[in-house]
């Protein structure tokens, strides 16, 4: 069965497992292009788990994922890899990035790794770094600078490519309110731009209330948002409100 005409990306009963232990339990869902859509639960929740799912880092155990008319779950390790690559953008909640380059150089990676020119890729990696208010470390290594300053060279290689979908794995948890305000600024204006269709998973409610919609996950099943408790909207980085 193929998703629906509207859905860029499309789940159906994923059940997964780490260790033996049910990670995810007949979670679906349904991704319209251009959407931003959170997923909000507590730690362990699961969020992770579907996002990887979801994006082909993981094949879930039953259960079916499309992105447009593509099978996911049945595409050779080779074919999503390649998909990873030319159509999603993923942000972990650590930068991740490579401590021998500098951050212009992190964040063109992606990039480079397909062959556009050096000039083309640099340029497109400092408007990101620009418009993430960290421009003016293009130059700087990873250790010379900030957790936030990092996390955001992060963000900019994720965007670099206009990716058709951007995984944001909890991607203000490490970052202060302020900093965590503008990612997620930089992050929302983008999809709106550019029609990146974003799925943010979050364990806080105020973060996810920037999304256009929002489904909860609990114990490794999909339950309705304003269901979740309460601690989950009391814990992360947007310690105050984020004016988007």
């Amino acid at each position: 069965m193929a998703p629906p005409d509207n859905d860029v990306l499309w789940a159906r009963s994923l059940h997964y497992s780490l260790g033996g232990a049910p990670v995810l339990s007949g979670v679906s869902l349904g991704v319209r292009e251009g959407e931003i859509l959170a997923v909000v639960g507590p730690r362990g929740s699961g969020k992770t788990a579907l996002l990887r799912c979801l994006s082909g880092q993981a094949v879930a155990e039953q259960g079916e994922v499309w992105f447009h008319s593509d099978p996911v779950h049945t595409l050779t390790a080779l074919r999503r890899e390649r998909l990873r690559r030319d159509r999603f953008g993923w942000i972990d909640p650590e930068p991740g990035l490579v401590p021998e380059l500098s951050a212009w150089e992190n964040a063109a990676l992606p990039l480079l790794l397909r062959g556009v020119s050096h000039r083309a890729a640099k340029a497109a990696a400092q408007e990101w770094l620009e418009r993430l208010d960290v421009g003016m470390y293009a130059r700087k290594r990873p250790h010379a600078l900030t957790q936030s300053q990092r996390q955001r060279i992060a963000t900019a290689r994720a965007l670099v490519t206009t990716p058709s979908v951007l995984f944001a794995d909890e991607p203000t948890a490490a970052l202060h309110s302020a900093d965590g305000a503008q990612v997620l600024r930089t992050l929302t204006a983008a999809a709106r731009s550019h029609r990146i269709t974003v799925l943010l998973a979050t364990h806080d409610t105020r973060v996810a209330a920037l999304a256009d919609r929002a489904v909860g996950l609990l114990d490794g099943r999909r339950v309705s948002a304003g269901s979740l408790p309460p601690a989950t909207g009391a814990e992360g980085v947007a310690s105050c409100s984020l004016s988007v």
